[in-house]
Order: structure tokens, then sequence, then C-alpha cells
């Protein structure tokens, strides 16, 4: 079995792969200040509330866009699994079989989006990841990653808005029925909400007119409720894709 894990900056995404089948999804909160121990204990009740063997667990990996997290979780399954994860960076990224710009500085997320989307799938892609930041990494079959767009993700734009103003109230995820608020929590959402759709539609469209060639579309990430406006965008949506890609890209690690 192996154990996955995502670092992001809301959320930690964490998974197993057993026999060809994905587990579901599970999302911790990204903590940066707690210790080892408190990712310890969250990865022991993780594992023990889903009846997992740890015995039965050969491999971790984990990608990471928090620095100051990476050391916490590798520390942490060290102890309680007595394993050494592989962490995806720069040094694996410059030797991969795809073209990966600046492999030191470019998010592993993004580059395990570009490695599952083209390798599985075997075609050109925009794969479009909604996250703490919204991101379009466009990927080449034969030239690998051709470069990124990115923008504040949805959640954060929301928060943003709150936390700089005294009277503006952070909103659920929610696109209403109307553009036009009729009270100021509908007014947010019909804002930002219908706004993000708005950006997703335009930047796919000047990104398609910059690639000059037909790029299918993929989506990952977590907002489903966005994801269903924006459903005639894509050619394909597949929420486990980043977790994909750092699969692949770890058994890429242990072939060198």
């Amino acid at each position: 079995m192996e154990l996955i894990f995502d670092i992001g900056n809301s959320n930690i995404v964490i998974t197993w792969y057993k026999e060809g089948e994905w587990a579901d999804i599970i999302r911790l909160e990204t903590k940066r200040e707690e210790p080892e121990l408190y990712y310890s204990n969250a990865i022991s009740h993780i594992l023990l509330e889903n009846k997992i063997n740890v015995q039965g667990i050969n491999k971790v990996v984990i990608s990471s866009v928090v620095s100051e997290v990476t050391d916490s979780i590798f520390n942490a399954i060290k102890q309680y699994l007595g394993l050494e994860a592989i962490i995806l960076n720069g040094e694996l990224f410059s030797s991969l079989d795809m073209q990966v710009p600046k492999p030191y500085e470019i998010g592993s997320d993004l580059v395990a989006n570009a490695y599952a989307a083209t390798r599985e799938y075997q075609d050109d892609f925009i794969i479009v990841d909604f996250g703490t930041a919204l991101s379009f990494t466009i990927a080449s079959f034969t030239k690998g990653i051709l470069g990124v767009t990115i923008t504040p993700g949805l959640k954060t734009s929301i928060q943003a808005l709150s936390k700089g103003t005294s009277l503006l109230p952070s909103v659920p995820v929610k696109i209403p029925d109307t553009v036009i608020g009729k009270n100021t929590i509908h007014a947010i959402q019909a804002g930002v909400l219908y706004g993000y759709i708005g950006l997703v539609k335009e930047l796919l469209v000047r990104i398609k007119s910059e690639v000059k060639k037909p790029y299918k579309v993929i989506a990952t990430g977590g907002l489903r409720e966005i994801l269903r406006e924006l459903r005639p965008e894509f050619d394909i949506i597949d929420e486990y894709l980043t977790l994909k890609g750092i699969r692949l890209l770890s058994q890429a690690a242990s072939h060198k």
C-alpha cells in the first residue's frame, strides 16, 4: 500500500493506493504552527479510523508547497510508521523524461498535475487546478510543461475581501440564482462566484489563443460548486489527478 500526502496552503490531502484502487480523499487542515506530534497524532487517528494496517504500508510519498510543514509530516511518518517518505523536489523534476521549467522553483503540485495528465491521458492539456490558488498549467505530451498561469483561488478571494474590509462578511461558496444581489451576502456571492466563472472562461480563451493548437482541458481540485457551472469548459474532470501524478513521480524517483 502506498500512502500519499499532498500538502497545500489550506489543506493536506491524504489518501492511499492499494491493488489498483484509490481510497477516498481525506482533508486535514494545514496548520503551520503545529508541532510534529500534532501531525503524528492526526495521521495515527486517520489510519486507525479507516482500519488501515500500518504493516501493509510500504511506501509514503509527500508533495508539498508548504516547506514549514514538510519536515513535521516527514518526521511524524518516520516516527509512527518507521518509513522515510519520498519528498518530491527539484532534483527529481530536473531528471524527468518531461521538460520542467525552473524545476527548483515550480510547485510540486503543478508538476504532478502535468505528469499525470500527459502520462495517463497521453495528450496535450491545459490543467485547471482549483485550490488555494487557481492554476492553469499548459503541458504538452511531447514537450513537457510550457508554462503556468496563477491567480488567487476562490476561497482566497472571498477571505481577502472579508479581511480587507470592515463591513463585508466572509460568505459560503454558493452560487446564487441571480447575479444582482438582494442583500450583502448574496451580492458578494454573485460578484465573486460569477466573476470567478468569467475569469476561468476568459483565461482559457486567451491561453488557447496563445498555444495555437488544440489542447484538451482537464480540471482538478475540491470546489465542486464552481466545477458544476464550468463543466462545459472541461474535457475531463479528475479529482485524483494531482495524487496520481505524485504517485507516478515517486515511481520515476525510484528508478533513478
